[in-house]
C-alpha cells in the first residue's frame, strides 16, 4: 500500500497544476513514487506500466483518493511502436504532454564473460533504447509548444560502473549521453533535459541484495528510498524553480559518488 501520510491529506499545492506528466514505469519502486509526488503537486500523471495492471490502477486509486488526477496506459517501452501509440493517445486524451520522466528500467546482473547476450540486450533495449523511443515521441510535441521538460532516471553505477552490472552500467551511461545531447538540441525550444542518478534505493529491486557494504561507504550512512528520488524529479520538473538547468545528472545518493 501507499503511504502518503509523509505528504498531506488533501491537496494544497498546485506548482504542477494543468500539466500532464508522464512517468514510465511507475506501477511499482521508483516510479511509484515519483509518480504520487508529482499528483500531489497538482499535475495530471499517466502512470506507465508493461505488466503490472493492478499495481497501476492501485496508484491510480490513490492519487484519485488525495484529490488528483492520474490515469493508466499500458505500453513496452522498449518497443517503439507501442511508444508512438502511447504518447499519441496521451495527447489525444490529455491534449498536451508537459513532462516526460523515463523511469521504466529492469536488471539482468551477471558477470561480463557470463553475461549472456539476451541478458545483455533486453537491458539496453528497455533502459536506453526505451528511453530514446519515448524521448523522440514525446519531443515532437514538445517541440511544437515550445515547451516541456524531460528527466531521465539514470544510475550512479552509470557514472562509476559495478561489477555483474555491465549491461545496466553501460545503459544508464548512454542516457546521461543522451540526456546532454537532447538538451543541446532541444534548448532553442526552452525545452529542458536533465537525469537523476539514484545511489541505492530501498526498493524490491534492492531487497535481495546484500547492502550492508554499501551501506557503510555511504557518508550519510543510510540507504536512500524512492521519495527522495521523487522531490529531485519534481524539483526538475517544474516550470520555475529548474527552468535554468538543463543538460544536468543530479546525483541522490546520499555522497556515494563524491569525488
Amino acid at each position: 500500500m501507499i503511504n502518503t501520510n509523509s505528504h498531506m491529506n488533501n491537496l494544497s499545492l498546485d506548482i504542477l497544476s494543468g500539466q500532464t506528466i508522464l512517468v514510465t514505469g511507475s506501477s511499482r519502486g521508483i516510479g511509484r513514487a515519483i509518480a504520487l509526488e508529482l499528483a500531489i503537486f497538482g499535475a495530471e500523471v499517466v502512470v506507465n506500466y508493461m505488466h503490472s495492471r493492478n499495481d497501476a490502477d492501485e496508484i491510480v486509486a490513490a492519487i484519485h483518493g488525495i484529490g488528483g488526477k492520474a490515469y493508466a496506459l499500458q505500453a513496452n517501452v522498449a518497443v517503439e511502436q507501442e511508444v508512438e501509440n502511447l504518447i499519441t493517445t496521451i495527447v489525444n486524451r490529455s491534449g498536451h504532454i508537459d513532462v516526460l520522466v523515463n523511469n521504466a528500467g529492469i536488471t539482468h546482473d551477471k558477470l561480463l564473460v557470463r553475461m549472456k547476450t539476451d541478458e545483455w540486450q533486453s537491458v539496453i533495449d528497455l533502459n536506453l533504447s526505451g528511453v530514446f523511443f519515448c524521448t523522440r515521441a514525446a519531443g515532437r510535441f514538445m517541440l511544437k509548444r515550445r515547451k516541456g521538460r524531460i528527466v531521465n532516471i539514470t544510475s550512479v553505477v552509470g557514472l562509476t560502473g559495478n561489477v555483474g552490472q555491465a549491461n545496466y552500467a553501460a545503459a544508464k551511461a548512454g542516457v546521461i549521453g543522451l540526456t546532454r545531447s537532447a538538451a543541446k538540441e532541444f534548448a532553442s525550444r526552452g525545452i529542458t533535459v536533465n537525469a537523476v542518478a539514484p545511489g541505492f534505493i530501498k526498493t524490491d529491486m534492492t531487497q535481495n541484495l546484500n547492502l550492508s557494504n554499501v551501506q557503510t561507504a555511504i557518508p550519510l550512512g543510510i540507504l536512500g528510498n524512492p521519495e527522495h528520488i521523487a522531490g529531485a524529479v519534481r524539483f526538475l520538473a517544474s516550470d520555475y524553480a529548474a527552468s535554468y538547468i538543463t543538460g544536468q545528472v543530479l546525483r541522490v545518493d546520499g555522497g556515494l559518488s563524491m569525488g
